[in-house]
């Protein structure tokens, strides 16, 4: 089949859905399918796909990483101009909330095609993190939605009442997580919300388990904690760091990654060093994704902070894969996890994950620390997951 995936921003961008609609369309094309991913053209040097189809497009951040295209009839001519008549498309996949979706569901409609969208993003709780008005920027949105497609929701206007617009649409509605899955049902989003995962690449992952760098358990060798991710305030960076000096342990952490609050916590972890904290803390910066999953196979665990903001949390799924338990903060994340590859700490306070690095560390030392055998976690690879989507396509097919 001819599969037209729709999303917000390139996919050569930087981001979690960019990265797992390149893991998708890699081996859903390996599966013997066509992929053309749609998205706004990006305004810097990046690889590139013959499968992608690059819309007009305006930067919209200074870096010029990401940017934004108008849903519209200058939009629709452009795509259907583009798609060749001998691969007609059998199905629209859209991965956006904004403008991709309307872009999405506007092509869907013309030519009469079934439609899945996965709903990657927690739209209430991040316009509340990003915008100094959101509700002003709810209803901006509602406004642009009710203009470029016909209203349909009959709920009170609000973020959900914008996703309900366009499940409405929808043949089927899924989401990478059972958690966020039913807060999309209790909000009225959809009735019903497949949950299918976004996996880890099946060749990195046999890749980096072959470099077999994983540590033996030791009473001399200092547990390693791994850290990664974006540094703002919504993955709760710097309430890891408090805990790190709370916890003091004879330990090494890993941070991995860069952000607006790096310069912050490398001046946090300094005043933490000269007051004498025992702990090392290394900044490693930003790294390839192969390189990440074989920093976090080397470690002894792998600490999840954020709490409320991830709609999967993917980085305890990528550990899960390589064989490294987690530390989990987010109740959520921990339910979609099976017993064996994770501990929680009691509650989501700062001296809570503090008091788990020190459980955590003396567990690593004695050899009590959990043990996960990579080749029994099919379920975190992409493979598994891209079986469960094209069964998940051919359903929606036949039921037309």
């Amino acid at each position: 089949m001819h599969i037209l995936i729709v999303t917000d921003q390139h996919a050569d961008s930087l981001g979690g859905v960019q990265v797992s609609i390149r893991l998708q369309k890699r081996f859903l094309e390996r599966a013997g399918h066509t992929v053309t991913v749609v998205a706004p053209r990006m305004h810097r040097q990046h690889p590139g796909d013959a499968g992608y189809l690059d819309l007009p497009s305006v930067p919209v951040t200074v870096d010029r990483e990401y940017s934004l295209t108008l849903p519209g009839r200058g939009t629709d001519r452009f795509i259907d101009a583009r798609i060749p008549a001998h691969a007609p498309v059998d199905l629209v996949h859209v991965q956006g909330d904004f403008w991709g979706a309307l872009i999405g569901y506007r092509f869907a409609e013309r030519h009469g095609l079934p439609v899945v969208h996965t709903m990657h993003n927690h739209m209430e709780f991040g316009i509340e993190q990003v915008v100094p008005f959101p509700r002003l920027a709810i209803r901006g949105l509602l406004w642009w939605q009710h203009r470029v497609l016909r209203k349909r929701s009959t709920l009170a206007p609000s973020a959900w009442s914008y996703l309900n617009e366009l499940a409405l649409r929808a043949d089927a509605v899924t989401a990478p997580s059972g958690h966020f899955a039913r807060l999309l049902e209790q909000k009225g989003v959809a009735p019903h919300v497949e949950v299918i995962w976004n996996g880890v690449d099946d060749e990195v992952v046999e890749q980096v388990l072959a470099r077999d760098v994983a540590g033996e358990p030791s009473e001399e060798r200092r547990p390693i904690f791994l850290w990664t991710g974006r540094m703002s305030a919504e993955k709760r960076l710097m309430e890891f760091l408090e805990a790190v000096r709370l916890a003091d342990v004879d330990a090494e952490y890993r941070l991995y990654g860069g952000g607006l609050l790096l310069a912050k916590a490398r001046a946090f972890v300094e005043r933490a060093e000269a007051a004498g904290l025992r702990s090392t803390v290394r900044f490693m910066g930003k790294v390839p994704y192969a390189d990440s999953l074989a920093g976090i196979r080397a470690a002894d665990a792998l600490v999840q902070t954020s709490i409320g903001f991830e709609t999967q949390g993917m980085t305890v799924f990528e550990a899960a894969a390589v064989g490294t338990p987690s530390i989990v903060s987010d109740p959520n994340i921990a339910g979609e996890l099976p017993p064996g590859v994770f501990r929680q700490p009691q509650d989501g306070s700062v001296r809570a994950l503090a008091d788990a690095l020190v459980a955590a560390a003396a567990d690593i030392r004695s050899g009590s620390w959990p043990t996960i055998v990579p080749a029994e976690a099919v379920e975190f690879r992409q493979s598994y997951q891209t079986g469960r989507m094209l069964r998940l396509y051919e359903s929606v097919l036949h039921s037309r």
